[in-house]
């Protein structure tokens, strides 16, 4: 046998292999001719797929679980024109079936579908649309598109001949249009005018579709000027104005709504009779859906100024009342209705007009529906209507309103529950109102709400508050529904308008003394501090709530300042805890004494009561602790009274009282004899001698100058005498008075300072400068 030789065995066959007919039977077969080499197999393939799954889904499916999948997402690549045409036409109509659309997003065929949008083939075009517009309402797949750069080919296409390709690609852009990103790529490739062109399509659904598109479009400022300068306006116009295209002006009008929102167009079309042309469509339609929307607009219309006071021109009041009226008026048109009031009550004349016409008795009515946005629209119209308008709201009063607004302050909805909070705000300015709205329970369900987080929220409600808290039964309210407890802790809150907010409720609330005490209780005067000493967080609010805080308490306020005037009347249960540092928090009275005794000097308290007195620095309603009667107090009160207010010489009166008080603690003692005075040991005698911190001032017969000055102030207070109580260092204190100069005219002088000397010269009185407090060392 002869070997051939390498180069004749390698030499092709030269005859022509016999086309074979090829008969498939199954949907397999035709899946596995989707791998073929030969493009006329492949053409029959794709041809065979598309038609078996055009007859219904249970084929799309099938051909799914046979892999159909994976191969036609190649072939649209193919470079044959019929393989591409009929692989896209099969791919698209699986497509439509729900389980293929999942199968599909999970393989990357967006890049390769728009790439094919820019060849010349109109069905490729089709299916290829049909594709990417059932992928598109994927967020992911919206994401995939704009990255793949899709937007401008399929802007392009919106010229095309084709409708289907149109409408595709106009879906497609919708869909991904609620993405600003894609918004801006829009605009960019100068879509909005094409879309626009679409309006006047012959195909409803187009139309619809680009006026919804538009719609999505002209959210964005810049869109809707490119819309202006496109005559966007004019044409929506036009289509309000034909009744044949009655069908499309619900769309229409919701894309002027947001033109509305620019100003120029605003302007335009108030001088194109647009405004007009609205009202119009109020009155004359009898279509829920378009009424609702044209209200719509003159609520947006509304929001201009310039649109209001024409609105107002028009008795647009008149047309507002009467859509509130009919009792079974559309839920919706009633929302937009209420809306629109809203809008228009920033025209102080309007809102008059509205008030007048009757519009708030229907509002009212509205805050008893059961629908969630009309309930919020109508406490938005009275909020609008109330503001600054005492006649409004008393028609809400009259009406009942105030008792529906505190209801709604008891649920958790927030513009409900701020709108309410809002309103009843504003109502709340006239004082029959007020005392109305806090018999319904109103600070109560203001209270529930004080631990949202909300700001906004937590703002308007912080004004009711601020508001109704001035009467003295709705601070009892207040400190009855533990509502101080929760307003302390906004003095934490982030928000500065919600801390502003805060310090003004507190500011009010601690003018009520019970309510001043337990805030301090609850650590407010620290936390004030620490917002004070802040330069981020101090504000004038913080200061006054601060001042008003301190001012309440005149034992907290002697401890921080160190200093008392004539006004600052000491009353029982007033307690001298010492000097006290800007960031250390001052015990109650009642916390002081339930401490063991230790080796610090004693609180001082003040008590001229007869019998047992409850501390005044807790709640009523916890009698756990008293204060110790202190007689020796309260005969010093006594002969004060008998005695010194016989005396008609001012002068001798305060020398008497000095005199008084130098023999109840102690007598006058000479300055080189303090040594021996022994006062510090008579304190720790009278603390072991009571068991407490806690000492009575009448207790004490050895007294320095803090007891006495102290002593002295107490007993000016109680019989009317006018003097200061300053504190010094080192147990110094002191009591100043003002007094004329007898030697000078008593017509043209001006009264002195002078220090009641109460140690050294009992009833001396040493005029105040530096160099007599020198000399006399009292300071």
């Amino acid at each position: 046998m002869v070997k051939k030789g390498k180069k004749e065995a390698e030499a092709p066959c030269k005859d022509t292999f016999e086309p074979l007919a090829v008969e498939g039977k199954t949907p397999a077969t035709a899946v596995l001719l989707l791998s073929s080499p030969e493009e006329d197999i492949l053409v029959k393939a794709c041809e065979a797929i598309h038609t078996f799954a055009d007859k219904g889904d249970e084929n799309k499916v099938a051909l799914l679980g046979l892999g159909a999948l994976d191969p036609l997402c190649i072939l649209i690549a193919h470079n044959n024109k019929l393989v591409r045409r009929n692989a896209f036409m099969a791919l698209g109509i699986m497509a439509t079936n729900a389980e293929v659309k999942n199968a599909l997003k999970k393989i990357d065929v967006i890049p390769s579908l728009i790439d094919k949008l820019s060849i010349e083939d109109v069905v490729v075009h089709e299916f290829a649309t049909l594709c990417l517009a059932l992928l598109s309402v994927d967020y992911v797949c919206k994401v995939k598109i704009f990255e793949s750069n899709g937007l401008p080919p399929l802007i392009q296409l919106l010229t095309s001949p084709d409708p289907d390709v149109k409408k595709n690609s106009l879906e497609i852009i919708f869909n991904t249009a609620q993405d600003y990103q894609s918004r801006q790529a829009v605009h960019e490739s100068g879509g909005i005018s094409l879309i626009l062109n679409l309006v006047m399509s012959d195909f409803p659904v187009i139309q619809h579709l680009a006026l919804k598109t538009l719609h999505i479009l002209t959210t964005d400022k810049e869109n809707c000027i490119t819309f202006r300068e496109a005559q966007g306006f004019e044409k929506l116009m036009d289509i309000l104005n034909n009744a044949e295209f009655i069908d499309l002006h619900v769309d229409t009008l919701r894309v002027v709504a947001n033109c509305l929102s620019d100003s120029e167009t605003s302007q335009m079309i108030h001088e194109s009779g647009g405004l007009a042309r609205l009202m119009e469509f109020v009155l004359i339609t009898e279509v829920p859906d378009i009424r609702n929307n044209a209200v719509t607009c003159l609520a947006k219309a509304a929001l201009n100024p310039d649109n209001r006071k024409h609105l107002h021109q028009h008795n647009v009041e008149k047309v507002l009342v009467d859509l509130l009226a009919p009792e079974g008026e559309d839920v919706c048109v009633k929302t937009a209705t209420c809306k629109a009031v809203h809008a228009m009550s920033f025209h102080e004349s309007s809102r008059d007009t509205l008030g007048e016409l009757g519009v708030i008795p229907e509002i009212v009515q509205c805050l008893r529906s059961k629908n969630l946005n009309l309930k919020e629209a109508a406490t938005e119209a009275l909020l609008g209507l109330t503001f600054d308008n005492h006649f409004n709201s008393l028609k809400v009063f009259k009406a009942g309103g105030q008792k529906i607004l505190v209801q709604h302050l008891k649920v958790v909805c927030p513009k409900l529950l701020s709108n309410s909070a809002a309103t009843l705000t504003n109502m709340a300015e006239m004082e029959v109102i007020r005392s109305g709205i806090l018999s319904q329970g109103a600070v109560t369900a203001l209270v529930e709400h004080l631990t949202l987080t909300d700001a906004h929220i937590l703002v308007s409600i912080l004004q009711c508050l601020t508001m109704l808290v001035g009467d003295a039964e709705a601070r009892a309210e207040l400190h009855a529904a533990k509502g101080l407890q929760p307003l302390v802790d906004l003095l934490c809150y982030y928000d500065k308008e919600v801390l502003h907010h805060a310090c003004l409720v507190i500011n009010v609330c601690a003018t009520d003394e019970p309510s001043a005490i337990e805030m301090h209780r609850l650590g407010a005067l620290e936390k004030l501090q620490a917002i004070n000493q802040s330069q981020n967080r101090k504000s004038c609010y913080s200061n006054l709530a601060m001042i008003t805080l301190v001012n309440a308490n005149m034992s907290i306020k002697y401890s921080l300042t160190g200093h008392l005037s004539a006004t600052d009347i000491i009353t029982d249960g007033f307690y001298d805890v010492g000097k006290a540092h800007a960031d250390e928090r001052i015990l109650t009275l009642e916390e002081l004494a339930r401490q063991p005794v230790n080796q610090h000097k004693p609180i001082i308290v003040i008590n001229t009561s007869t019998g047992e007195t409850k501390d005044n620095d807790r709640p009523a309603e916890d009698k756990s602790w008293q204060m110790m009667n202190d007689t020796p107090l309260q005969n010093l009160v006594k002969e004060a009274k008998e005695y010194f207010l016989s005396l008609s010489d001012e002068r001798g009166q305060y020398a008497a009282l000095a005199r008084l008080v130098s023999d109840a603690m102690g007598g006058a003692v000479k300055r080189d004899n303090l040594h021996g005075f022994l006062w510090v040991l008579h304190l720790c005698e009278l603390k072991m001698e009571l068991k407490s911190n806690v000492v009575p001032i009448g207790f004490i017969k050895r007294g320095i100058y803090c007891h006495r000055a102290l002593l002295f102030k107490c007993l000016a207070d109680c019989i009317g005498l006018s003097c200061t109580l300053v504190r010094g260092e080192y147990s110094r204190a002191w009591n100043e008075v003002l007094l004329l100069n007898p030697s000078s005219d008593e017509s043209f002088a001006m009264p002195s300072r002078y220090i009641v000397d109460l140690m050294h010269d009992p009833g001396s009185l040493l005029p105040v400068d530096a160099t007599a407090a020198t000399q006399y060392q009292i300071i």
